[in-house]
């Protein structure tokens, strides 16, 4: 056990998962030699070759076209897309054809394909390098989706993403990467999709996060309990498909009452499809409509990038919303 950013906890885990097997290769914009442009796959190239670990072309869609065809083929491929802002020149490959070769093969073939992307805002990178583009992955069927929010779930998502027979995607908040620490295992261990994690236990009123956004969560979850004598149970998804149901549903029978934040813009972001569901499972539980505090419904800005990220003083204004409905 040691105390690592998630940069050094994924770093760990691809050291061990290549250790460990023979089939893993990882590559995209800079991972080889450079180490990438964050260094989590730095020294990988030097202690397993350049056959494991290389630089691709500057095409999004080829790294993923590439990364699908050695999957089917019987290798692990580990696939970087420099920021989550490129990804949407590999769109097609995602949804077109990586999230249905099991289906369209009745079985009879897989993709585990793990693609790894730097997301969201908070380094004033301005549009191009500060969106969270989870939802429009969330509705395709097929692929496995997961947010990052610290090391801990950094090492164990990803491990869990290198043992999966399925496509996942990965979401890792790059302002997190360095900013935030925790105690990680040395060990290999792993966090199961679907199963999100009660941060914070409460009785009054249930929010929901994942990704950097959770840590804004817990600080307003925080200052709102102890303020107005509550308390917030604070749940971080850790999984978006296949989404923990049973714990959010658990959670709101408990609260009556329930807030969603995310980074992404409000509109069609995936907190209506939560708070859809809450709606299917748990109407007659609730006491006050759900509540969403998201980002805007406008393209990531730069100069006002504070203004457009739910911190959480927006996350504290919609909790007591909420509470005195």
């Amino acid at each position: 056990m040691a105390e690592r950013n998630i940069i050094q906890a994924l770093n760990q885990a691809y050291h061990l998962a290549f250790a460990r097997d023979e089939r893993l290769v990882t590559f995209g914009e800079d991972c080889g030699g450079f180490g990438g442009v964050f260094r989590v796959t730095d020294g990988l190239q030097k202690e397993f070759g350049e056959e494991r670990c290389f630089d691709s072309p500057l095409s999004e869609r080829a790294i993923v076209g590439f990364g699908i065809g050695m999957a089917m083929k019987g290798l692990k491929p580990i696939c970087e897309i420099q920021f989550a802002d490129y990804i949407f020149p590999a769109y097609d490959q995602i949804v077109n054809e990586l999230a249905k070769i099991r289906y369209r093969t009745a079985n009879q073939y897989s993709a585990p394909l793990v693609i790894r992307t730097p997301c969201g805002g908070g380094i004033h990178g301005g549009h191009y390098h500060s969106q969270s583009p989870e939802a429009q992955f969330l509705h395709t069927p097929g692929l496995v989706v997961a947010a990052v929010s610290d090391p801990y779930d950094a090492k164990g998502l990803f491990l869990s993403a290198v043992e999966s027979n399925d496509p996942v995607l990965l979401f890792e908040p790059k302002r997190l990467y360095r900013s935030v620490k925790a105690e990680v295992p040395d060990e290999w261990y792993t966090i199961p999709f679907g199963q999100a994690h009660v941060a914070r236990h409460g009785s009054d009123l249930t929010l929901i996060g994942w990704g950097a956004q959770h840590h804004q969560n817990m600080e307003a979850a925080e200052k709102v309990s102890k303020e107005h004598s509550v308390e917030i149970e604070v749940l971080n998804l850790r999984s978006l498909c296949p989404l923990d149901l049973d714990t959010i549903a658990t959670s709101i029978q408990k609260t009556g009452r329930c807030v969603i934040a995310h980074e992404a813009p409000k509109t069609q972001g995936f907190g209506a499809e939560i708070a859809a569901q809450i709606m299917e499972h748990c109407f007659l539980h609730l006491e006050a409509p759900v509540r969403r505090c998201c980002g805007l419904d406008t393209p990531f800005p730069h100069t006002l990038e504070h203004e457009y990220l739910p911190d959480a003083y927006r996350v504290e204004r919609a909790l007591v919303e909420t509470l005195t409905y």
